[in-house]
């Protein structure tokens, strides 16, 4: 028994990587062949039975790595990047949210048969894209910078909103369970919103004392937040039961925005750590679905998928994009790109199981029919938005930018002299008074280390297919 587990755990590792590995030599999300070796390990061969293999500890395993996956999304929200983005992407994150869940909301409902709590909970779940999904798209799709740049912070913003819409829809139908009184239904959730944001807030707040002043050494930093993140996680679900997650999405945000604290390692050692959670928790998952609840969706998932496809992201632009200068074309093609991605499956599981303990009906369709949105709108928008963006002519000819490193004065009139030839150029540096003269300059600038972890997540390569160095000393 103990050496069948073991090579199952092995098996799930050694398909993870060569999952990720297949994803990013063909530039395709890689969570779209991690549901598929999963559904391939349990309903088609029978292999893998995740239930037998970890018995109680499930749950667990499923909570902490979504408390993990948040944790490190909400590390990457700025609220000075919010601030600084333009209408379009706020209408997408703010209004546009709304339109989606009320549409998918309905489409659940209608098509599905799902509960209106559970067809709310499904269409709060389903407004996340993600950048995991979104940023392999770009790279071979390659449409105009300003479609691009919507959609990559679009990505980048709604994950975490969208997991928090999520929780408290979540948390507002688990207050009703246990009675019909709308005075307790309302205390319930004010209680888990209050007990996340506080525990969340204080949290984030002395660790960040503690890594501001230095108290801990730096190779104990990133374990030392992976280990506060489980505590505090517990700790909020065990004052109110499936606070944590809003708690774990708020001590993020806090050392985010927090000053004078750099959180850089802890991030590049919880997207690692992800990548590993991520990779191992949708093998499992795709494992737990049964080709029966699958034929139970039938046709209604199909009818949903559309409706999300054709409907609730149309609706969702149109809104979204109204006074903005873009142009028909380019609304169409963003009408046409949001494909779901790591957290709409992995808080959809998490709720699934949570649902299922309490005995509510359907909540055991919830992962099937996220699985299949997924799996959709990954495979009809790979397949399809290169050749739709270059029918609407709003895909870029070629990467014929520059990335300039370097934001001296040499740098600054190669940059002046490429822009006024047509040429797009970011000028990249580490010098904060350089990048301020280009900036005022009017130019693209991008501030820290061009090859570091963090310019993977924030420096903007769209149209840039060169580069120049410009060194300081000239």
């Amino acid at each position: 028994m103990n050496e069948q587990a073991l090579i199952q755990l092995a098996g799930i590792g050694v398909l993870a990587i060569l999952s990720q590995w297949i994803a990013w030599w063909v530039k395709l999300p890689a969570i779209l062949f991690l549901l598929l070796s999963g559904l391939v390990l349990g309903p088609v061969m029978g292999w893998l039975d995740p239930n037998a293999l970890f018995g109680d500890l499930l749950f667990p395993f499923v909570s902490l790595s979504v408390a993990v996956i948040l944790f490190e999304g909400a590390l990457t929200l700025h609220f000075d990047q919010i601030r600084g983005i333009g209408g379009v992407v706020r209408n997408l994150v703010s209004v546009g949210i709304l339109v989606t869940w009320l549409i998918i909301t309905v489409a659940a409902h209608s098509f599905a048969g799902f509960s209106w709590e559970l067809a709310f909970l499904f269409g709060a779940v389903m407004v996340v894209t993600g950048p995991t999904v979104i940023v392999p798209l770009l790279r071979t799709v390659r449409p105009r910078a300003n479609v691009a740049n919507i959609l990559r912070w679009e990505g980048i913003l709604i994950d975490p909103i969208g997991a928090l819409l999520a929780v408290l829809v979540f948390e507002f139908i688990l207050s009703g369970q246990d009675s019909s009184a709308i005075n307790h239904t309302l205390y319930v959730f004010a209680e888990v919103l209050a007990i996340g944001a506080i525990i969340g807030a204080l949290a984030g707040y002395m660790f960040g004392l503690v890594l501001r002043h230095h108290w801990l050494p730096e190779y104990l930093q990133s374990v030392a937040a992976l280990i506060v993140v489980f505590a505090v996680f517990t700790l909020s679900n065990v004052f109110a039961e499936e606070s944590g997650l809003l708690t774990v999405m708020v001590m993020g945000m806090w050392l985010a925005n927090m000053r004078n604290v750099d959180v850089d390692d802890i991030l590049n050692f919880k997207e690692s750590l992800s990548i590993l959670l991520i990779s191992g928790l949708f093998i499992i998952l795709a494992a737990r679905v049964e080709f029966a609840q699958l034929q139970e969706l039938g046709w209604s998932a199909l009818a949903v998928f559309l409706c999300i496809q054709l409907v609730a992201r149309p609706a969702k632009v149109a809104i979204a994009t109204i006074g903005s200068n873009l142009t028909f074309r380019e609304r169409v093609l963003l009408a046409w790109i949001a494909p779901r991605g790591i957290i709409a499956a992995a808080v959809t599981a998490l709720f699934a199981l949570r649902l299922q303990e309490a005995g509510m009906e359907q909540a055991e369709l919830l992962v099937p029919m996220a699985f299949i949105v997924i799996i959709g709108t990954v495979v009809l928008q790979s397949a399809t938005s290169g050749w739709l963006a270059r029918k609407l002519d709003v895909a870029e000819p070629d990467a014929q930018g520059y990335l300039i490193i370097g934001a001296n004065p040499v740098a600054i009139a190669l940059a002046k002299a490429l822009g006024e030839h047509g040429f797009r150029s970011v000028l990249a540096d580490t010098h904060w008074e350089d990048i301020r003269k280009a900036r005022m300059a009017g130019l693209a600038v991008y501030y820290g280390n061009p090859v570091s972890a963090h310019a993977d997540r924030f420096l903007n390569l769209v149209g840039l297919g060169n580069m120049l160095g410009c060194s300081r000393r000239f």
